[in-house]
């Protein structure tokens, strides 16, 4: 058993700390103020391959790195808003065609996301279900040799700046009785064209925190989509986005792992400056001690991050895996905001400090991708066999 991250995984590393580094915490704080993208770094990582896998133009090999890069980002001043930079296009758009595209896909797109000419982002949210995708309220009928969508969906992140959308929607009518999944056909959508024409429209959300990627509710009006535009195979949608989902809770959870260092890193450092009565307030056990405490469980995510991304990379079933790594990852990264919020005091509540947007970011992971109440009943059916009688539709509602 070897824990030594390939050279892949440590040249990332190094090129992410080393570009993020010069931008450092105050440049994320600006843009979440300004509720803008981080275009100037967003475009060092491209100029410098660090955003799709080798294959296809870029600096990374797999998922793994794409982990190890979101959780650098992460630790060098992003904060879990860094892993939204590696989830929507990086993961979204070039690891999913890469893996289920047909090869006039990947020839057509895989070498735009590296080269910054197109970005991507995911449709899966129900504008009442959530990410039960099977609820009907997005509906793709064939017509002819197409497919046309109406419906909806909601908390589409960066729909605004992109040029395609992986769409996950049922194919039949709800009222169809057929196997639960069965129907479910990912999409890709040209957005800018589907814009043009009128079909696809539109409107922000005003979000609470990671205001460095806009959210939008997204409305389909006989939204017209050709049958080749399919991503696996119709009604075989399912393993297409468990594979998608899955990826992102582990891209989640290394956002999270690398905002629990920031957090720790900022932590201690106004801890060992702040000195009230001659003394600093980091060599008092009271706090000394819960830093430690989170240090130590941090280290753990990572592990479990890594292997869940080393199991995704090999085609193994990792769904626990990513679980648990998200759910251990975001409880860590809460616990480290909040412990630096604290110590900050008042001045921590200021709306453009780092302190109060990682705070604030943090959040966010408790809920998205999954809550801890779709976790962890998950991980207690397929890890110790405690099947829930009043959720027998769970798992593969939420494609773990």
């Amino acid at each position: 058993m070897d824990f030594d991250l390939p050279e892949t995984a440590t040249d990332v590393r190094d090129g992410i700390l080393k570009i993020g580094m010069r931008y450092g915490p105050q440049y994320w704080d600006r843009c979440d103020a300004d509720e803008c993208w981080p275009q100037e770094i967003w475009q060092e990582l491209i100029d410098g391959g660090w955003a799709t896998p080798e294959r296809y133009s870029g600096a990374g090999q797999g998922l793994l790195e794409l982990a190890v890069a979101a959780e650098a980002l992460a630790a060098s001043g992003a904060g879990s808003a860094g892993a939204l930079l590696y989830l929507l296009t990086p993961a979204f758009g070039a690891l999913t065609i890469a893996r289920h595209g047909t090869p006039e896909q990947k020839d057509a797109l895989l070498s735009g996301p590296a080269a910054g000419e197109l970005e991507t982002c995911l449709a899966l949210n129900g504008e009442e279900s959530g990410s039960d995708v099977f609820d009907g309220h997005t509906l793709a009928r064939r017509s002819g040799g197409d497919f046309i969508v109406t419906g909806g969906k909601t908390w589409i992140t960066g729909v605004e700046r992109t040029r395609y959308m992986i769409l996950a929607t049922r194919t039949a009518p709800v009222t169809k009785v057929i196997p639960r999944g069965s129907d479910l056909t990912v999409l890709l959508i040209d957005v800018e064209e589907a814009v043009a024409a009128g079909t696809l429209s539109y409107e922000p959300i005003a979000k609470l925190g990671n205001n460095t990627a806009a959210s939008s509710t997204v409305f389909f009006e006989e939204l017209r989509v050709p049958a080749t535009n399919v991503i696996g195979a119709v009604g075989n949608g399912s393993a297409v986005l468990s594979d998608i989902l899955n990826s992102q809770r582990i891209i989640s959870a290394a956002g999270a792992a690398g905002s629990a260092d920031l957090a720790l890193e900022t932590a201690c450092d106004h801890s060992l400056q702040r000195a009230p009565l001659g003394h600093v307030i980091g060599a008092r056990q009271g706090i000394a001690r819960p830093l430690a405490r989170i240090k130590a469980q941090t280290e753990l995510v990572r592990l479990m991050t890594y292997k869940a991304a080393w199991m995704w990379d090999h085609h193994r079933p990792c769904g626990s895996e990513a679980g648990i790594a998200n759910l251990s990852a975001a409880d860590t990264a809460w616990q480290a905001t909040d412990l630096m919020f604290q110590l900050h005091g008042a001045n921590a509540y200021a709306r453009r400090t780092t302190a109060a947007r990682l705070h604030r970011d943090a959040q966010a992971g408790r809920t998205i991708p999954g809550t801890e109440e779709l976790s962890l009943p998950h991980i207690g059916q397929h890890r110790l066999g405690l099947s829930d009688p009043h959720s027998p539709s769970l798992a593969p509602a939420v494609a773990f």
